[in-house]
């Protein structure tokens, strides 16, 4: 076939097919008796690898390097295990995609005003998958600004994954029957008090705006962490102001 009939049967056009000739991604395997090149049926398989590659997002220099020669059924197969492989890979992206768009609907229409510095920090937690993107639309901009300020990206995603797990923890040990002051109960204050300390650093008016936040996060396992603190402070001697700033 030559360029035109095979830019024609593949839905591509010859200008595409004469760049990637010049790149050395794709040439033509065969000639005529005038010297004619020619692409051959082995080509238009080579093709569909690389237009796959290309709509799955690869570049052409990444596609050039992940060819996979087509001389015997074996390098045919490992060429459609790599394109499956692929596909499954942008799948998997584009599912994750879409439970982010569908989560920053959801939180689009339980604001009450558009904010797209909030929409901002919303999606770049969605994208880095953190769960605990819902903080952002409970948080007032003076807390959000104090976070934005204190910690760069990667120590607030650090710490508020951290949050997260001791939430989790907190309703493990709920659920288990955990006493509060038991050990397992002292060692989550302990946890929870050192990242309540580390996030504030020490500013104990931000106390009762991290326990309400806490609290929209989930109040039931503020019956556990409440007394679980209230235990620790008394057992480390702390101050009963702190006591009451967290209650």
């Amino acid at each position: 076939m030559t360029v035109g009939q095979i830019a024609k049967k593949m839905g591509v056009t010859a200008r595409t097919l004469q760049y990637y000739d010049k790149e050395g991604v794709l040439s033509p395997s065969s000639q005529s008796e005038g010297g004619r090149r020619l692409y051959t049926d082995k080509d238009i398989v080579k093709l569909h690898q690389i237009l796959s590659m290309k709509y799955l997002g690869f570049s052409l220099a990444d596609i050039k390097d992940r060819l996979i020669s087509l001389d015997t059924p074996g390098d045919i197969a490992d060429a459609l295990a790599e394109h499956a492989a692929a596909i499954r890979q942008k799948i998997d992206g584009m599912s994750e995609s879409l439970r982010a768009v569908e989560a920053l609907r959801v939180e689009a229409l339980q604001m009450h005003q558009v904010d797209f510095r909030k929409y901002a920090d919303i999606i770049v937690n969605l994208r880095m998958k953190n769960d605990m993107y819902w903080v952002i639309k409970h948080v007032d901009d003076d807390l959000m600004e104090y976070f934005r300020n204190r910690f760069d990206k990667e120590g607030a995603h650090e710490i508020m994954t951290r949050f997260s797990a001791l939430q989790s923890e907190a309703a493990r040990l709920k659920k288990n029957g955990a006493a509060p002051e038991s050990k397992e109960g002292q060692d989550f204050a302990e946890a929870f008090w050192e990242i309540i300390m580390e996030f504030t650093d020490g500013d104990m008016s931000l106390l009762p705006r991290l326990m309400e936040l806490s609290d929209k996060a989930d109040s039931d396992i503020n019956d556990f962490i409440g007394p679980a603190l209230d235990a620790y402070f008394d057992k480390s001697g702390l101050s009963t102001d702190k006591k009451e700033e967290t209650n």
